[in-house]
């Protein structure tokens, strides 16, 4: 079946397209060999330094791990709390866009862009530096969670409003005709269904989450979470036992972050999947069926 947005190609073309995708993969296992000739000829490649972090036989390797789950605790915190409040804060200012006034809309839109318009860095910058200034001496797990939820919390604002915009008018217009005020077409009947429609955004937006608590690492002062206790683990190496592992020990990192953020995305993904089969399913049950005509009651010709 062809594709709506373009022609499917022809044998030409998927030709071209497989000579193309050979030469990539070629050139790129090239670069890849030439990077690890590289490494080898640098001293990367000793079992020394790629030992305490994949060797489980290594005497550093439970010392390591231990001090690097205690900082993925700490990452995993910050992101849970960061999400909850987000989560909160941003149903909140959804539902006030949607009930609130023309006189004091704007001021809801107005905090929504504005935040929407910030740098998360600057956010978190704001909440490590600024609060402390005007007296609010907060243990710095939660100078990261507020400048993470200043800013997360109008994106899922954004989200919840979209959803509740994708659902169809007539059932806000029916619960109207039937006596219901505006919160409590939103409380019972928009936002549950705006949630679950959403809910593999909400989810992508988790990913983002995560990624962002390493941001913590370069803004937070005194705040020790995955990327910094991976730091304090390349001094200790470094310092003491002469190796430098700064490669080996942040490639760990990413391999990490990016195993939690695509097994959150594949829960997006299995959510998505999920919930467009039970919407085709009640639309299936929905639907009537179409009898077709058999010719029962026609005389004979």
């Amino acid at each position: 079946m062809s594709s709506v947005l373009y022609d499917a190609p022809g044998p030409r073309a998927r030709r071209n397209t497989l000579i193309f995708t050979v030469i990539a993969l070629v050139a790129l296992a090239g670069v890849v060999a030439l990077a690890i000739v590289q490494l080898g000829r640098n001293g990367q490649l000793d079992s020394a330094k790629w030992g305490p972090i994949f060797n489980p036989g290594n005497q550093y390797f439970l010392a390591v791990w231990k001090s690097l789950g205690t900082g993925l605790l700490v990452t995993v915190e910050a992101a849970a709390i960061t999400l909850v409040l987000a989560l909160a804060i941003g149903t909140v200012l959804s539902v006030l866009r949607f009930t609130s006034t023309p006189a004091y809309r704007w001021l809801v839109v107005g905090v929504v862009e504005l935040l929407r318009g910030l740098p998360v860095v600057i956010t978190i910058y704001f909440a490590s530096r600024v609060l402390p200034e005007l007296g609010v001496k907060l243990p710095p797990l939660w100078y990261l969670v507020i400048g993470l939820t200043a800013y997360n919390c109008v994106i899922i604002a954004e989200i919840l409003r979209s959803g509740i915009a994708a659902l169809p008018r007539g059932q806000s217009e029916a619960a109207y005709a039937v006596g219901m005020s505006r919160f409590q077409v939103l409380r019972l009947i928009l936002l549950p269904q705006a949630f679950r429609i959403m809910l593999p955004a909400l989810i992508s937006q988790l990913v983002v989450i995560v990624k962002d608590t390493s941001l913590g690492f370069l803004v937070v002062a005194g705040f020790s979470e995955f990327v910094r206790a991976a730091n304090t683990v390349i001094q200790f190496f470094g310092g003491s036992e002469g190796i430098n592992l700064p490669l080996q020990m942040y490639l760990a990192v990413a391999i990490v972050f990016i195993l939690i953020n695509y097994s959150l995305g594949k829960l997006a993904e299995y959510i998505d999947r999920r919930s467009s089969r039970s919407k085709k399913a009640v639309a299936d049950v929905a639907t009537p069926p179409v009898l077709v005509d058999a010719g029962i009651g026609r005389g004979a010709d």
